[in-house]
């Protein structure tokens, strides 16, 4: 990390961290917006009378050929869906995708699976939390895109729901 932006990064850092001697969770989430949007790699901030170390790491994004997409049987061209009834559950946030709600739990869904609108479909850990991601609307689950531990964009494609009437 270069001087310039290691001084913009900590300029930051202190604006947000003065008005109060604890970090609050919003402080925290304009930091991560913060380094999301900078091309700094690395941040690591110290704050030794309050117990606290942060260190924040940008991942490099894996190569599409080092990706394993799971997906149901091919659908004939002449057989294809409306487009319409393709939804996308999409990454609401960025850190490690992961298919239990527990660490070592069953998955909570798989290829093939009839899922509710707003039900628990994976989760995404980030900053050591786990967050729910929830399904967009009712349908039958057509592919995972994503494997367990991988790392995950905001708006990343994760799966893909396919509505039927019923549904």
């Amino acid at each position: 990390m270069d001087g310039n932006n290691r001084r913009q990064v900590d300029k930051n850092i202190g604006e947000s961290t003065r008005a109060a001697s604890l970090i609050s969770v919003h402080q925290l989430q304009r930091l991560v917006r913060l380094f999301d949007r900078s091309d700094v790699a690395e941040l690591e901030l110290n704050r030794p009378e309050e117990g606290l170390r942060l260190v924040l790491r940008k991942v490099k994004a894996t190569q599409p050929s080092d990706q394993h997409v799971m997906t149901s049987a091919p659908v004939p061209v002449n057989a294809a869906p409306d487009p319409e009834t393709k939804h996308t559950v999409v990454a609401p946030l960025v850190g490690v995708f992961h298919a239990a709600a527990k660490p070592k739990g069953k998955p909570l869904v798989a290829v093939g699976d009839r899922v509710k609108a707003c039900q628990h479909v994976a989760a995404i850990e980030s900053l050591n939390v786990i967050n729910e991601v929830e399904a967009p609307a009712a349908g039958r689950i057509t592919e995972i895109l994503i494997q367990e531990g991988q790392p995950v964009e905001y708006g990343q494609p994760l799966m893909t729901i396919e509505s039927a009437e019923g549904a």
